[in-house]
């Protein structure tokens, strides 16, 4: 199976290209402070997801999907960080948060699925 056949993986890219399109928007200081951050921690959920997958060994894809998870989280993080600073609406934050639950829940699934079949 190739990485690109994850479900989690595409929706992974498909956010951070959302977020990476909302900061675009941002004036200067606040698309090189807070910014940098938000889009690197979302580029890096489905960095980690494809590093892990091209390991080939379930102990190492799993851990690197806990990278994920904990890149997924700071996502949250920053996300909040730009609502209590009016980078964004709350209904932008609502429909981005919204969306990072269901990659959470997806990579929560690919986890438990890791080692289950030794090709994961």
């Amino acid at each position: 199976m190739d990485v690109d056949d994850l479900a989690v993986y595409r929706r992974s890219l498909k956010l951070a290209e959302e977020i990476w399109a909302e900061v675009e928007e941002w004036p200067s200081f606040a698309k090189h402070s807070i910014g940098e951050q938000l889009v690197q921690a979302a580029d890096s959920i489905a960095a980690n997801i494809s590093e892990g997958h091209g390991r080939y060994h379930f102990g190492e894809n799993r851990q690197f999907c806990y990278y994920a998870r904990g890149s997924l989280q700071e996502t949250i993080t920053w996300l909040q960080k730009a609502k209590m600073r009016g980078l964004i609406t709350d209904e932008r934050y609502e429909e981005l948060s919204d969306e990072l639950t269901e990659i959470r829940k997806m990579q929560n699934g690919y986890v438990r699925s890791i080692g289950k079949n030794r090709s994961s």
